[in-house]
């Protein structure tokens, strides 16, 4: 039986009831695929390796959807958005336990290079890589594979984005660890698949189809029938209320031969890359030669959408991918008028504003549904229902503040 849940919850009333949600969806899921099949040993991820699995963080971003404070080389990732640490730090330190540091890497781009070792001063520089051109997620999950190769022709590589928030990380770690026992074991791709909470148009989903024996930490696993694209609302809502989608975290794991064998199959260039690679000390010149002419395509369309073998692990945590500003009033507390607030920041007859100071006074008076965010050079004040629109703004501004 499926254990029940909560997640952090969200202060706008249409996301209220997030725990109610997701047990529905998973009863609704169970009801539809069978009894699942018993826990396996819960020691069987320990007979693995653990040096043999990699984590690649990627952490590229243009900064554009929290402008001011985001720039072309301070994205989303090397902000303090919700606490203390960046976004950067949280995800890496959240690994630990099941991947040693020497073996996590970071995939992000010139421009960011030096911002990024500056936010994570503990992880070595030569595991922070810059990639020489933007050429989309499937050529970083090949540069990912080549690397991990190169250390270990058996290596298992964790790929994931560098700016989700997940508070309960022992069971991340425990839905993370069943993808890698299922992804050394059978060669399986694994996604880590999020149950909707409220219809998306931002997330793409997954389609899962019959159950599949349960993960050594318990997770539900299943088989995957396909990747669908972010849709429109009315195919959300459908999504949403059929109990067989969950959301798609950008969360897979999978044994680096699986990788190449799919790549071999389905993209030969990105098969060429890998293996052409043969030592760590190729790694500069394959980044300077090689990499570049990858064709620009993301690893859904290249790998998964056809993959032989997939399956995605039910998420049991909360996950929030803070998208925008109006994610930021799940993690920081509202006061009684709903208005949330960092920094430097007063009301008077103001409600439901979501304010941040980075060193002037922000003073709220009479307004509510805004979004203010003050920076030395620049100032936001934007409708709440408008920050999607943001980014458009990086047309209009000066080069030095974008």
């Amino acid at each position: 039986m499926i254990q029940s849940f909560s997640v952090y919850q969200k202060s706008d009333p249409s996301r209220q009831s997030h725990a109610t949600r997701i047990d529905s969806f998973l009863t609704s899921l169970v009801f539809k695929e069978g009894q699942l099949t018993p826990l396996a040993s819960p020691d069987m991820i320990s007979t693995m390796n653990l040096g043999k699995i990699f984590a690649f963080v990627m952490a590229g971003g243009s900064g554009e959807r929290f402008w001011p404070m985001s720039r072309q080389s301070i994205p989303k990732h090397l902000l303090r958005l919700l606490d203390e640490h960046t976004l950067l730090e949280t995800t890496l330190r959240r690994l630990e336990g099941l991947v040693s540091l020497e073996n996590i890497f970071i995939l992000t781009n010139a421009a960011q290079l030096e911002s990024v070792k500056e936010a994570v001063p503990f992880l070595a520089e030569k595991n922070i890589i810059a990639e020489p051109a933007k050429r989309d997620t499937a050529p970083a999950c090949a540069l990912a594979t080549a690397i991990a190769r190169a250390f270990d022709p058996d290596a298992v590589c964790i790929v994931l984005p560098a700016d989700a928030m997940i508070h309960d990380n022992e069971k991340f770690l425990s839905c993370l660890s069943d993808a890698v026992d299922l992804a050394a074991r059978t060669g399986t791709i694994a996604t880590l698949g999020i149950p909707p909470t409220f219809p998306a148009t931002g997330y793409g989903y997954l389609e899962t189809a019959e159950a599949l024996p349960q993960g050594p930490q318990g997770s539900s696993i299943y088989a995957l029938r396909r990747f669908v694209e972010k849709p429109e609302l009315g195919q959300a809502l459908e999504y949403t209320a059929a109990g067989n989608f969950l959301w798609n975290s950008g969360i897979f794991v999978w044994r680096a031969s699986a990788f190449l064998d799919e790549a071999r199959r389905q993209l030969p260039p990105l098969a060429e890359f890998i293996e052409s690679m043969r030592s760590i000390n190729d790694l500069p010149s394959h980044l300077a030669t090689r990499f570049v002419s990858l064709p620009k395509i993301s690893v859904d369309y290249a790998i998964m959408e056809n993959a032989k073998s997939i399956a995605t692990v039910l998420a049991s945590f909360d996950w929030d991918d803070v998208g925008a500003w109006t994610a930021l009033p799940a993690h920081i507390p509202s006061d009684a008028e709903g208005n949330c607030k960092r920094g430097s920041v007063v009301q008077h007859g103001s409600r439901d504003n979501i304010a941040v100071s980075n060193g002037r006074l922000i003073a709220l008076c009479g307004v509510e549904n805004l979004v203010v965010v003050e920076t030395p050079d620049a100032i936001l004040v934007c409708d709440k229902n408008s920050v999607q629109d943001v980014k458009a703004l990086q047309f209009l501004l000066p080069a030095d503040l974008k």
